[in-house]
């Protein structure tokens, strides 16, 4: 026969093509006749069986005569039979299996070890009798030839030993397992006695346990099998549990220490895990002078001379490590740290230049070896930065954590996104520092990693945004240009990958974004990639989760105008698109606005869409809105959607006069049936609708609000521009003022800059209260603040009147005379002006002083308060709300606007204020100055 031989490049040429069949022909395989039948007749004939047989019987029968294959099967089934008919299964089936599990073959052995655990499990029979009809049966067959069925056995011995009374596992398996455990008994006698020995220390006192177990347990400690000494020295945790911190200090201890120093690696190994699981039990005397210098021990020798026990080092070690931190000196705690370090680089310093050939080529071993020793030290990281204090992480940690979230193998940076939210939450307020890998993992190449690090991805970046006290908003600033980037990234390459449930997850974590990442960041780069997914995407689990991340970013958008765009895009592509795959993901979008809008919302833009489907021309459409139906109903109110629900009753008659469809047609009958029995809530509150109505009205305030937050916005944009022009008028008329009269300008000062001061002053003010209603539309919005009660439901009035405050500051007049002043209160914005006595008291004195120049006093007096006209009136009294807090301020200001407006109300307003007092009487005795011709006061 000749060899075939593989050419890089085929040549398929006349010469060769010959060649190559008769190779060929050489290679043809004589196949053997295949049978026409996978039976004989005699063989069909054993396998039959009378069908008038009870299972009882034919479970006999089989077990009797019958093939391996038809006793496994009555093995496999004996639970059944024990629930049926526990007595006469007992009675006549179990006696058969004790027999043929004798000569049994290993699926039937392992067959009937599952069985009888299930039978205890399911507890079928009391524990008094199962442990007399099923116990010995068990034994016998632990000392099975074969390793696997042994162990099977002992797993369900185990299992029974856990529900057994403390006398029956006295006589039945503690007196047998003293022989048992003998060095002459054979190697598999003496390791299942192991094992029964350390589930026999929790069953026992210590007392007990200290005269009958541990002299046995000593004994296997010192056996010739390195298996027997290894198996023992795993089950002194168990046994120093059970015996207690001064037996585990006298006697377990000491056996420890020296299977520590076993010639086998296993061997010490088990010690070094069970000394690692124990340190809780020791004190600190027995940690510093026995523990700790074995581990040093191990520690040293694990890259020497013992690297057996590397990767058990490198996974236990954060353990270790916070066990011993009490007794730590200085430089043992800077030792461990630099173990620790060298470990998470290790295999890694010949690709960074570090090994100068001095060491060989690894084997493909000892590389397997090396990452599963990063690996463990990825998982232990958390641990470490308690050990090092989270306060010294940068400066301890941030190289090692930069290296493993950076590693070449797909484990490490695996067990590292695993771990990445519990490294978030130590840091704290140093959660900024680990942003950069955060944005590292997002864009790994390895979808697991990316699948890993998704888990936890919403505390993360709530952590990365909100997170200590240090990442303020600067923080968040900076991390937002990161994040969005790396966000998209891991979304485009889970939607072009296989793995569908990875895109699925991440679709479903990123509803959290609209709580870290700004309104219009989550419009343009995330809202518009879901509506594609929908159209696009042809996985189902997907469309409907990117569906209802979809409806989570439309629910805490901030401008009307996006909503709107976005919900007629909805009805238009989905709704009203060409595919009926698109009109049922509409169906399921409405669901999710059902679920995540409040009844209004739904109601007055989705009602009628949905109910337009009932036209559909595809069946499966209008039977998914059949069974939609209810869910529809149910968002009315009565009376104000009673025009919404005479629509709904009219699609219901036409769909069960007009449909042909035998499915829907019976979907619709049934449908009826329900919506019958359905109660219409009404707009009040209602007991059986309490918790649904309160549920509504919540979400129905979180929408108001948004749109406030809306009005405040827009509001604060116009009247940054208003203030602009008022600050210009200003100073143009003072400009002209000045011309037209230099003398008036010098005995009355005008404080145009505390103008603009206040002005700006009142632009802080609006600003700081547009910020607290962000702040609080944020608490309001967020899933974890559930108390939106505490907060006031802010209407665009409130807003207005916040303006009105902030510019009302900016408007003061400066006399020479000091209580002519106007002031300005900081905390509510208002304006406080003198009272009527006191300016009363001002212009008596005034006349009184100034007869002989009372003209030119009059004077001086209408130009300012024709200066303070200007700087009030903008459009109409606009800011007439926040001055007409007080008496005669309020009154005066509101006739100066009304005059530009309304001179034919002059005579009401005059007899409005007929009798106001002193200060009117004054007022009055200058009016031909303060209202010149045509709109004098009579």
């Amino acid at each position: 026969m000749h060899p075939i031989i593989f050419f890089s490049k085929m040549d398929f040429s006349q010469s060769n093509l010959f060649g190559y069949i008769e190779d060929l022909q050489e290679l043809t395989i004589i196949e053997r006749p295949v049978r026409r039948s996978l039976k004989t007749p005699e063989e069909i004939e054993r396998l039959t069986v009378d069908e008038e047989l009870s299972d009882i019987e034919r479970a006999v029968y089989l077990l009797s005569s019958g093939q391996d294959i038809q006793g496994t099967s009555v093995v496999a089934n004996l639970p059944a039979l024990m629930r049926q008919n526990p007595a006469e299964t007992l009675r006549r089936v179990l006696p058969k299996i004790r027999e043929v599990l004798h000569v049994a073959g290993v699926e039937m052995q392992l067959t009937a070890a599952v069985s009888f655990l299930t039978v205890l499990q399911e507890e079928s029979v009391s524990i008094h009798t199962y442990s007399h009809s099923f116990l010995h049966i068990i034994l016998q067959n632990l000392e099975h030839r074969d390793a696997g069925v042994s162990n099977a056995w002992l797993e369900t011995l185990l299992a029974v030993i856990e529900a057994l009374p403390k006398e029956t596992i006295r006589h039945e398996i503690l007196n047998p397992l003293v022989s048992k455990a003998q060095l002459s008994q054979t190697l598999q006698s003496r390791l299942v006695s192991c094992k029964i020995m350390g589930k026999l220390a929790n069953k026992f006192e210590a007392h007990i346990i200290k005269r009958e177990i541990l002299p046995l347990v000593k004994s296997l400690c010192q056996d010739v099998e390195y298996e027997v000494r290894t198996c023992m020295c795993r089950q002194l945790e168990h046994i120093a549990k059970g015996v207690g911190t001064e037996l585990t200090k006298t006697v377990v201890l000491p056996e420890l220490v020296e299977l520590a120093r076993d010639e086998g690696s296993s061997v010490r190994l088990a010690a070094f895990e069970t000394l690692v699981n124990l340190l809780d039990m020791f004190d600190a005397d027995d940690r510093s002078q026995t523990v700790l210098p074995l581990v040093k021990s191990f520690c040293e020798k694990s890259f020497k001379a013992d690297e057996s026990i590397l990767v058990s080092l490198s996974f236990h070690l954060g353990k270790l490590c916070n066990g011993l931190y009490g007794i730590f000196t200085p430089e043992q705690h800077l030792r461990f740290l630099d173990f620790y370090k060298k470990l998470s680089t290790l295999g890694l310093q010949q690709e960074n230049g570090h090994n100068d050939n001095q060491l060989q080529l690894q084997t493909l071993e000892q590389e397997k070896k090396y990452i599963s020793v990063r690996k463990n030290c990825a998982y232990n990281f958390p641990a470490m930065i308690v050990f090092v204090d989270p306060k010294n992480f940068h400066l301890e940690l941030y190289s090692i954590f930069f290296c493993l979230c950076h590693d070449p193998e797909v484990p490490v940076r695996y067990t590292m996104a695993i771990s990445f939210y519990e490294v978030a939450k130590l840091l704290n307020s140093g959660v900024y520092t680990i942003h950069k890998e955060l944005v590292t993992l997002l864009q790994d190449e390895s979808l697991e990693v990316l699948d890993a690090l998704v888990g936890h991805l919403p505390e993360i970046l709530e952590l990365m945004t909100n997170g200590g006290e240090n990442s303020g908003s600067e923080s968040k600033l900076l991390s937002i240009p990161d994040l969005i980037p790396a966000l998209t990234t891991a979304e485009q390459r889970a939607a072009t990958s296989l793995k569908w449930r990875t895109h699925e997850k991440l679709l479903q974590k990123y509803a959290c974004l609209p709580h870290i990442i700004p309104s219009d960041q989550i419009y343009y780069r995330f809202l518009h990639r879901m509506l594609t997914i929908i159209l696009t995407n042809n996985v189902l689990p997907v469309q409907k989760a990117a569906a209802r991340t979809l409806c989570v970013y439309l629910r805490y958008n901030r401008k009307q105008e996006q909503r709107h765009e976005v919900i007629q895009k909805l009805i238009e592509q989905l709704g009203q698109g060409k595919s009926y795959w698109n009109r049922l993901r509409f169906l399921d979008t409405c669901e999710f606005i059902m679920e995540l809008f409040s009844k209004s919302f739904f109601c007055k833009y989705f009602f009628l869409p949905v109910l337009e489907l009932t036209h559909d021309p595809v069946a499966n459409v209008r039977m998914k809105l059949c069974y939609l139906l209810p869910k529809v109903k149910s968002t009315l109110k009565i009376p104000t959607d009673k025009h919404l629900l005479q629509q709904l009753e009219l699609c219901i008659r036409k769909l069960l006069c007009q449909e042909k469809d035998k499915d829907v047609l019976t979907i619709v009958k049934r449908t009826v049936l329900e919506l019958d029995r359905m109660e219409i809530s009404v707009d009040a509150f209602q007991k059986r609708f309490y918790e649904n109505d309160l549920l509504d009205q919540e979400k129905e305030r979180q929408e108001h609000l948004l749109l406030e937050m809306e009005q405040l916005e827009k509001e604060k944009q116009q009247n940054e521009g208003r203030s602009t022009n008022i600050n210009d008028k200003m100073f143009e008329k003072k400009r002209r003022d000045s011309k037209t009269s230099s003398v008036l300008a010098k005995s009355i000062t005008l404080s145009v800059p505390g103008s603009s001061s206040s002005t700006s002053a009142g632009k802080e003010d609006k600003k700081s209260k547009l910020v607290r209603s962000q702040s609080f539309s944020t608490q309001a919005l967020h899933p974890k603040y559930s108390n939106i009660d505490k907060c006031p439901n802010k209407s665009s009035a409130t807003g207005y009147t916040s303006s009105v405050s902030g510019m009302g500051k900016s408007c003061m007049l400066s006399f020479s005379d000091d209580s002519f002043r106007a002031h300005s209160t900081g905390n509510s914005g208002n304006v406080a002006f003198p009272s009527s006595c006191s300016s009363r008291n001002l212009f008596n004195s005034a006349d009184q002083k100034n007869n002989g120049n009372k003209e030119s006093q009059s004077r001086k007096m209408s130009m300012c308060l024709w200066l303070l006209y200007g700087c009030f009136r903008v459009k109409g009294g606009l800011w007439l709300p926040v001055i007409a807090r007080t008496s005669f301020w309020s009154h005066f200001i509101y006739l100066l606007s009304q005059r530009s407006e309304r001179p034919q109300q002059q005579e009401k307003e005059h007899k409005m204020f007929g009798n106001r007092g002193p200060l009117h009487r004054t007022v009055s005795a200058h009016h031909s100055y303060f209202f010149p011709s045509p709109y004098k006061v009579i």
